[in-house]
């Protein structure tokens, strides 16, 4: 159990400081990441060495493994920004907190599971956030996307009354046809959040590597996509050429939600919690 304490630990330290450098530069450095997979794997290494037991290192790597195709999967569907794709990679080497590839599938699922729900949660208490601190333009933005997106909307509802007179056959209808109605008006609060809160007029002399801009830019001929990856330095360069300013687009710093998942895991790992959450939901 030491070993399983110690990388719970060692990835704890490096998750507090991704934390603080995310809300910080709204960065989480390669350094911080690809450091924290050395020194998990190599500490997983050295005790099967000594120990002779090799399922626990071959269990991080494929634990690193399965996360490291998750992180790079919720970063092309744009999830995940660059950092946070890494950050996810990362802990696919500490995770595996068995030496059982079954126990461990359990542990990756109900960290994933955990991890949705509590990013949802944060997501949504932190645009309701920045919602208020800018109501008027908010306010009026979302009427303006919903003039814009009637068809959602409506479509919305007519899949919810759809599904809601299915009720006779379950009432499970019922509450997708709920969740249904609710989906649709959540894409016209994220458009106008995106629209009022999330994009700002920024001076070119502050722009960093990875900046993404809200909009392509033209300049003499030559256009600088809006692309998901962000501005390159070579961007960056020219646009300090021929440009004040530019509007970028920002995203939620979403570190913190790592390290509630994460001490949420652990907690549950560690008093032996998982099984009864599980035996709860299933």
């Amino acid at each position: 159990m030491f070993e399983f304490i110690f990388l719970f630990l060692l990835a704890l330290v490096f998750i507090i400081f991704a934390v603080v450098q995310d809300l910080k530069s709204r960065e989480i450095a390669n350094w911080l990441n690809w450091s924290l997979v050395i020194f998990a794997l190599g500490f997983r290494f050295f005790w099967s060495l000594f120990q002779g037991e090799w399922s626990f290192f071959y269990q991080g790597l494929i634990g690193f493994g399965i996360f490291f195709v998750l992180g790079n999967l919720f970063y092309y569907t744009h999830l995940f920004a660059g950092g946070d794709a890494k950050l996810m990679g990362t802990l696919g080497a500490v995770i595996p907190f068995s030496s059982d590839f079954a126990s461990n599938l359990e542990i990756f699922l109900f960290f994933i599971f955990s991890f949705l729900i509590i990013g949802a949660v944060y997501g949504l208490g932190v645009t309701i956030f920045f919602s208020f601190r800018k109501w008027k333009k908010f306010k009026k933005e979302f009427f303006v996307q919903f003039g814009k997106n009637k068809l959602v909307v409506y479509l919305g509802i007519a899949f919810a009354i759809l599904l809601i007179a299915f009720n006779s056959v379950s009432s499970l209808f019922v509450y997708l046809g709920i969740l249904m109605f609710v989906i649709s008006y959540l894409y016209i609060y994220a458009k106008a959040v995106d629209a009022v809160c999330m994009v700002r007029e920024v001076s070119v002399n502050k722009l960093t590597e990875g900046d993404w801009l809200y909009e392509d830019v033209f300049i003499n001929g030559k256009k600088i996509k809006a692309t998901w990856d962000g501005l390159l330095t070579e961007d960056i360069v020219l646009l300090k050429k021929c440009k004040k300013t530019v509007l970028v687009r920002y995203g939620i710093q979403f570190a913190p939600v790592f390290l509630i998942s994460f001490l949420f895991l652990g907690i549950s790992f560690f008093l032996d919690w998982l099984g009864k959450i599980f035996s709860f939901f299933i």
